[in-house]
């Protein structure tokens, strides 16, 4: 009721000046009657005070009732904007998108590898049966003991392959030339990011495995998430491979002096590789988001930087970003033949380059990123 008086009174002049709309035009007329749409229709002419009331009342009720759904709107706006129930951004729901986009390619793809293996497995599997079922008892005998024979014979190629990696990266750790992959950016990266540099550091340790001199590797600043997704890898604990939950400056302060930070920002150009320095290389998948973060934090700890001089021989065609197993590739390919053309030749894929016109200055001035 309270409701209806006001908005009479706001609407409607005054019961005593009312003046029918035939007379608006005299002096004595008051200011025109402003109302909804809806209540001008239903009002009957000449209008009456009986009239307006009932249609204001009818008015008042569609209002009531754009009310009531503005007040309920407003009411659940107000419960999403609750702290623990925001709505996700549109930058969170594409990141979340895109990670539950990836985890169900790596199922499928997980999923087609174990079919493959087991339709692989049936195929041979009925293949030996069909070459059974053609031989008498004395032919089987034979075809078991050769089988047997030439799985002892794989069994003792692997372990001697086996002995002699293990043999030749003990050497590594004492006379190799000692790399270290920088693991404290694990915190700027995203959990694909980190499963990205996890691979990377995999295929790192089978390269440098395969070295006939291979390298002495380190990962430093390995703890959190970063060393979660390490040990998922089979066989991770037992790696030849140094593996430091400390930076490499808490490390090897002792040897501060022989550090060297790979980066491409640095002004100066790597020329060779010296046995007493640690080079290190960056371990940060960032899609160049951290530009020059290896740079300062070189600078800020005071220690040496350089880059690949890859400029003097190759001009990038498409993108300028190296992985870090990329990196670790080019300096094995060059401890191997010490030649940094055929280094980076060899590692770099050929839809990333063109062969540099060795007498134009400007192929001296390519830079290339480094995820690092």
């Amino acid at each position: 009721m309270l409701r209806f008086l006001l908005l009479k009174t706001l609407i409607l002049p005054r019961r005593s000046n009312f003046t029918s709309p035939l007379v608006a035009g005299t002096p004595s007329a008051p200011s025109p009657v402003f109302l909804p749409v809806s209540s001008v229709f239903l009002l009957p002419h000449p209008l009456s005070p009986h009239s307006v009331s009932v249609s204001v009342c009818e008015e008042l009720g569609v209002m009531d009732v754009v009310s009531n759904e503005q007040s309920d709107a407003a009411a659940n706006a107000e419960a999403e904007a609750q702290p623990g129930e925001q709505q996700m951004s549109k930058r969170a729901q594409k990141k979340l998108l895109k990670q539950q986009r990836y985890e169900a390619k790596k199922a499928q793809k997980k999923a087609a590898e174990k079919e493959h293996k087991k339709r692989e497995a049936d195929r041979k599997r009925k293949e030996w049966d069909e070459k059974l079922s053609g031989v008498d008892e004395e032919e089987r005998a034979k075809l078991f003991d050769a089988r047997r024979g030439l799985r002892m014979e794989r069994m003792e190629k692997r372990n001697e392959e086996k002995a002699d990696k293990i043999e030749r990266l003990a050497k590594a750790k004492e006379h190799g030339q000692n790399i270290v992959i920088d693991l404290e950016f694990a915190h700027l990266m995203s959990p694909n990011e980190i499963n990205s540099l996890t691979q990377q550091i995999t295929y790192c340790y089978a390269m440098n495995g395969r070295c006939s001199s291979p390298s002495h590797l380190w990962l430093t600043g390995c703890s959190g998430d970063m060393e979660t997704q390490l040990q998922k890898i089979p066989g991770y604990p037992n790696w030849i491979i140094e593996k430091e939950s400390r930076s490499y400056i808490e490390a090897l302060h002792d040897r501060k002096d022989d550090l060297v930070y790979l980066t491409a920002d640095s002004e100066t150009m790597l020329d060779s590789l010296d046995p007493k320095k640690l080079y290190i290389v960056g371990g940060l998948v960032d899609r160049n988001r951290w530009k020059g973060i290896t740079m300062n934090k070189a600078t800020e700890q005071g220690i040496q930087t350089a880059k690949l001089p890859i400029g003097e021989y190759l001009k990038m065609s498409s993108s300028q970003v190296l992985t870090v197993n990329q990196v670790i590739e080019i300096l094995l390919k060059f401890l191997e033949t010490g030649d940094w053309k055929t280094s980076f030749f060899h590692v770099i894929p050929q839809r990333k380059r063109h062969e540099a016109d060795l007498d134009v200055a400007q192929g001296g001035k390519e830079e290339v990123r480094m995820e690092m």
